[in-house]
């Protein structure tokens, strides 16, 4: 029997997300090592690292390669940041699973916390969303632009080319870099998916899909989804500055969200719990917050 083939970018970070994959699948059906082979595609976003994502494509440039070779049958299956997935996905692809979620938070490296930073200090990020919640609790503070996988953002701020920088303590914590200070989701709500690695497959491959609903975390399917229901009932894309975190308590999902505008001036903020599952809280949220959010920032989640 050939190999089950995970596709997955080349960065350090993903390959130890494909490899988390890997590791899974051979545990749940006790297969050889070498029933699961990784795939490295090179994706148009790591090609592209001088340009914010927003500007050359959004999130498909962390996708569309993998995607091809899923739905050309070169892979078997595509693992993933979920909060690098686009909202909207091809139809013949599915999520088979998610792993067990990892700490949400952003951390901040380069000071204790933001309200520590330095009066005007710069702050590296090429995000949306973390730029307006820095500019939201320091207007004072200057954005820079910062892409590139988590080692190519340290060494920049070990340039001196930022005063600080915000990376998510999930891909530090998998990379074993023990850096930074966790910013309280009270302060910052993460961006929505975030520490979440997921699997697609193609919908009509139930090998596939049954295999990988043995690894697949079911409390963190359902708060992922609900984030990712939001976004879309925002009809929000890599301009529009959103954080949102789904928890589960008992039988009880709670979702929090945040809008804000890009110079962090103007936000709503809203929050709703329901049944884990129910497509219409993340839709009634996102009712509301348009509903209440100034033009500011409505104008971001147009569609």
């Amino acid at each position: 029997m050939r190999p089950f083939r995970l596709g997955t970018r080349g960065s350090p970070l993903a390959l130890i997300q494909a490899n988390m994959v890997r590791d899974a699948l051979i545990s749940a059906h006790s297969w050889e090592p070498a029933r699961v082979e990784i795939v490295t595609i090179r994706t148009t976003g790591d090609a592209v690292q001088d340009r914010p994502l927003a500007e050359i494509g959004g999130k498909a440039l962390w996708t569309k390669e993998i995607d091809r070779a899923l739905l050309a049958g070169e892979i078997d299956a595509g693992v993933h940041s979920m909060k690098d997935v686009e909202t909207f996905r091809p139809a013949e692809i599915a999520i088979g699973a998610m792993l067990p979620r990892a700490d949400v938070r952003d951390r901040i490296i380069g000071a204790d916390s933001v309200a520590s930073l330095k009066q005007g200090a710069t702050v590296g990020t090429s995000s949306p969303r973390r730029a307006a919640q820095l500019l939201k609790l320091r207007p004072d503070l200057e954005i820079v632009m910062f892409r590139g996988n988590v080692d190519t953002r340290l060494a920049k701020l070990a340039a001196g080319e930022a005063d600080a920088t915000l990376l998510a303590a999930a891909g530090l914590e998998r990379l074993g870099r023990e850096v930074g200070h966790g910013i309280p989701t009270d302060t910052m709500l993460p961006a929505p998916a975030q520490g979440a690695v997921g699997v697609e497959a193609r919908a009509g491959d139930h090998d596939a899909m049954r295999w990988l609903a043995a690894i697949d975390h079911g409390e963190t399917h359902a708060c992922v989804a609900a984030e990712r229901a939001l976004l879309a009932a925002l009809k929000a894309d890599c301009h529009s500055p959103v954080g949102a975190l789904a928890t589960i308590e008992g039988a009880i999902l709670t979702l929090r969200a945040e809008l804000l505008s890009e110079d962090g001036a103007h936000s709503v903020h809203a929050q709703e719990a329901g049944a884990p599952g129910d497509a219409e809280l993340s839709r009634a949220i996102a009712r509301d917050l348009l509903d209440r959010a100034p033009p500011e920032v409505r104008c971001l989640f147009d569609g």
